[in-house]
C-alpha cells in the first residue's frame, strides 16, 4: 500500500508561485508513476503533471513553461513529488490531489492523496 502526504497549498495573487510537495511511504521498491491532478467543483479531476520511475514525463499544455515536476527516490518505500508552480493564474484555482500508481505483472492500483487547496485571485 501507499501513503501520500501534500503540503504547500494556499492562497496567492496571479502572477505569484507556489510549491506543492507529497511524500509517499509505504510498501514499495519504487512507484512506477508519481504526479499531479486538480479539480475544481463540477469538472472532472484532470493531469496537471506526471513523472515515471524513469523520469519521462507528461505536463498539460495549460501550465507548460510555468510547472515544474521533480521526483525524488528516497529510498524503496519513501518517495516525493513536488509541483513548482510559477505565474499563477486564477484558472490554476483547484484542489490539487497528489497521485501514484503501482503496478507490476497482474497488478495495477492507484494512490490519491487527500487533496490541497490552491486558490489563485486577481
Amino acid at each position: 500500500q501507499v501513503q501520500l502526504a501534500e503540503s504547500g497549498g494556499g492562497l496567492v495573487q496571479a502572477g505569484e508561485s507556489l510549491r506543492l510537495s507529497c511524500a509517499a511511504s509505504g510498501s514499495f521498491r519504487n512507484l512506477n508513476v508519481l504526479g499531479w491532478y486538480r479539480q475544481v467543483p463540477g469538472s472532472e479531476r484532470e493531469l496537471v503533471a506526471t513523472v515515471s520511475a524513469a523520469r519521462s514525463k507528461v505536463v498539460a499544455d495549460s501550465v507548460k513553461g510555468r510547472f515544474t515536476i521533480t521526483r525524488v527516490n528516497v529510498k524503496n518505500g519513501e518517495s516525493t513529488v513536488d509541483l513548482q508552480m510559477n505565474n499563477l493564474k486564477p484558472e490554476d484555482t483547484a484542489v490539487y490531489y497528489c497521485y501514484a500508481l503501482l503496478a507490476s505483472v497482474g497488478y495495477r492500483e492507484a494512490f490519491w492523496g487527500q487533496g490541497t487547496q490552491v486558490t489563485v485571485s486577481l
